[in-house]
């Protein structure tokens, strides 16, 4: 139980540097976007491939970042049964739920996307926009990216679950244990 407790850890550590990293690109999307407005509308200029990046930005921030959001528990869950649920009850739906629809969602987009991305990446492929961005093999390998890190997120969720269901809440840190909120009237 310890070595799948120190598993958990690890992913948990991996998707909170990812998140905390790539979290940053929103602020690079941010100022992309006013500089393009900018120059278009003050300097009556374009640049296609800065039309190109903050789109580009955008993706590669929301797929690195997805791992990160489930390891937060920001991702979208049927409340009305989650929330006033028992913490042996969310294990039970938090198991069966990454069993039975997080785990065949990664592997199916991975699978799926592999060789669209393999192609890319082997075409060096860039962008359709004449003068555009450069590089969009690199936007396109971020759906793999996407993939593994809900999948290992996945692995994380579940570990957590069977500790719980097993007995040993004692093995999951604090910050990763579900937490309780409670309503005001």
């Amino acid at each position: 139980m310890t070595a799948l407790a120190a598993l958990m850890k690890a992913i948990n550590a991996l998707n909170r540097l990812v998140g905390n990293t790539f979290m940053w690109l929103s602020v690079g999307i941010v100022l992309v976007c006013f500089w393009v407005v900018v120059e278009r509308y003050l300097f009556a200029n374009t640049r296609l491939w800065m039309q190109d990046l903050y789109p580009w930005l955008n993706g590669v921030m929301f797929t690195a970042v997805a791992g990160y959001g489930l390891y937060r528990n920001d991702h979208v869950r049927v409340d009305i049964f989650f929330r006033p649920a028992s913490t042996l009850r969310k294990a039970w739906m938090d198991l069966l739920g990454v069993a039975i629809f997080l785990m065949p969602f990664a592997a199916v987009v991975w699978i799926y996307s592999f060789t669209f991305v393999e192609r890319s990446i082997g075409l060096l492929e860039g962008s359709a926009n004449p003068g555009g961005m450069p590089g969009l093999f690199v936007l396109k390998s971020f759906i793999l990216v996407f993939a593994a890190l809900i999948g290992l997120q996945g692995i994380a969720m579940a570990i957590r679950s069977i500790l719980i269901i097993a007995g040993r809440e004692d093995l999951v840190p604090e910050d990763y244990r579900y937490q309780y909120e409670t309503e005001n009237a």
